[in-house]
C-alpha cells in the first residue's frame, strides 16, 4: 500500500501537530477580527469548531475488486474504469452520507476543502517532501504543507465556502452588514488580480480566481503567524540556518 510504504506515523503525528497550530492560530482570528459582528462569529466559530480533518488516507478503502483492468487494454480500462466509478455513485444514491468516503486516492498529491462536509483532507501523496517531511525544520514545513493547510482552512470561508454552515448545508448566516463587509472586501481581491497583466494585454480574471486567491492570502498569513507561534515553543529550531532566518 502506498501510505504504509511512503506516510508512517511519524508523519501522520507531526502533521497533526502542525494542523492543530494553525488551526488555534485560525480561531484566534475568527475571534479578533474586528468588522464581524458576533452573530456572525458565533456562526463562524461554530462552524469552525466542527472542522473535521482527515489525513493520509481513509479508514475503509474502496473495494475494486469488480474492476477488470488488462495489461493490453489501456481505451478498455479506461471505460471500465469510468463505467465503474458511475455506478459506484449511483449506487450511494438515497444511501446515508458516508462520512469516512474520500474524494481523493491516497497516493494523489493535492488537497481539498468540502463544503458539503466541513471537512480538509490531506492524501499521503502530498505528504511527502518537497510539501512535507516529518524529519526537516519547522520553518520548511509550515512554508510549504503549513500554507497548505490555511489555505483549504481558508476555504471554508472565502465567496462559495462561506455560504455553508457547520453542518455543510448552503444557508446564509451571515447577517446583512457582515455580509456586505465581505464582499467589499472580497472586492479588494478581485481589483488586485484584475490588475495583474500576466502577459501584454492580458490579464488576471479577478472574479473567476478570487475563491484560491483569498485562500492563498489566508494560507500565507495563518501559516507564518503558526511558525513563530512554535518557534517559541521550540526553540532549537529558531536558529539561522547557511545564513537563513526560519522567517526568510
Amino acid at each position: 500500500m502506498y501510505s504504509e510504504l511512503y506516510f508512517g506515523d511519524e508523519s501522520r503525528k507531526k502533521m497533526q501537530i502542525m494542523i492543530d497550530d494553525i488551526k488555534s492560530v485560525f480561531r484566534e482570528r475568527l475571534e479578533t477580527v474586528k468588522w464581524m459582528t458576533s452573530s456572525t462569529r458565533q456562526m463562524a466559530l461554530k462552524k469552525f469548531d466542527r472542522f473535521n480533518t482527515k489525513i493520509g488516507h481513509p479508514k475503509i478503502f474502496r473495494d475494486y475488486s469488480s474492476l477488470e483492468i488488462q495489461a493490453d487494454d489501456f481505451m478498455g480500462n479506461v471505460l471500465r474504469s469510468i463505467r465503474f466509478e458511475i455506478n459506484r455513485r449511483l449506487a450511494r444514491v438515497g444511501a446515508p452520507v458516508d462520512k469516512n468516503e474520500w474524494e481523493m486516492s491516497p497516493p494523489t498529491v493535492n488537497a481539498y476543502f468540502s463544503p458539503s462536509d466541513n471537512e480538509i483532507v490531506f492524501p499521503a501523496g502530498i505528504l511527502q517532501p518537497p510539501f512535507f517531511d516529518h524529519d526537516i525544520d519547522d520553518a520548511v514545513n509550515y512554508g510549504a504543507i503549513g500554507a497548505v493547510i490555511s489555505h483549504e482552512i481558508t476555504h471554508g470561508y472565502d465567496d462559495q465556502g462561506r455560504m455553508y454552515d457547520a453542518e455543510g448545508n448552503i444557508r446564509d448566516w451571515w447577517n446583512d452588514g457582515d455580509k456586505t463587509e465581505f464582499k467589499r472586501r472580497a472586492k479588494l481581491v478581485v481589483d488586485l488580480y484584475d490588475s495583474k497583466e500576466v502577459l501584454p494585454g492580458i490579464h488576471v480574471h479577478g472574479e473567476r480566481t478570487v475563491g484560491e486567491n483569498i485562500a492563498d492570502f489566508g494560507g500565507i498569513n495563518i501559516a507564518y503567524a503558526a511558525l513563530k507561534k512554535r518557534l517559541k515553543l521550540n526553540s532549537h529550531d529558531n536558529r539561522e540556518i547557511d545564513g537563513l532566518t526560519p522567517e526568510q
